[in-house]
């Protein structure tokens, strides 16, 4: 696990420590200091802990102008144990909310799991971008399969198109145009 880094092709474009904006403003990082683990194995000290024991994330690209953020998640998406929404809720859409953002990529092929607990946190996260989305892209079949078994997928865009968009040969902007652009015909 600590092999699997956040994708790091865009960070000529945008760095997440180096904005004001960001909750993780001034953190620094070591390439070779490995401290955060999901259960007993290391991960890649690229990662950003927002205060889950299971769920890392690292926000690869943010445009304030176009209100848009393209996250990237790696672990346990533990909402019944460890009330991962709340966590990130609180600790991290929140405050990109706050700033303007009204559109989330959120990556999730590095995502094992989902075990849910209630949809409150989803439902104020859809409530709070009014006229914005959340789209989820390359999450697995399974992590899929339980957010339609408990209903939260209802706040969400995903499936069809979006699993085709081969995201990494794209800039952060033609993703944005080819997800929004999707939202946009689902809308029709």
């Amino acid at each position: 696990m600590h092999r699997i880094e956040p994708h790091y092709l865009w960070r000529n474009l945008y760095v997440a420590d180096e904005d004001p904006y960001s909750p993780f403003f001034g953190r620094e990082y070591s390439e070779f200091e490995f401290a955060n683990t999901l259960y007993d194995h290391l991960i890649h000290p690229q990662w950003d802990d927002f205060g889950s024991t299971t769920l890392f994330l690292k926000i690869l690209f943010v445009d304030y102008d176009k209100s848009f953020a393209v996250l990237e998640f790696m672990g346990e998406w533990n909402d019944t144990l460890y009330n991962d929404i709340m966590v990130l809720k609180r600790e991290v859409i929140d405050l990109l909310v706050e700033n303007g953002i009204q559109k989330f990529i959120v990556l999730g092929e590095n995502v094992l799991n989902f075990h849910a607990s209630d949809d409150s946190y989803y439902q104020e996260w859809f409530e709070d971008i009014e006229g914005g989305w959340i789209a989820l892209l390359n999450f697995r079949d399974q992590v899929l399969d339980e957010f339609d078994s408990e209903n939260i997928s209802q706040y969400f865009v995903q499936g069809g198109t979006l699993e085709d968009i081969a995201w990494r040969t794209q800039t952060p902007h033609q993703l944005f145009e080819n997800v929004d652009s999707f939202v946009e015909d689902m809308m029709v």
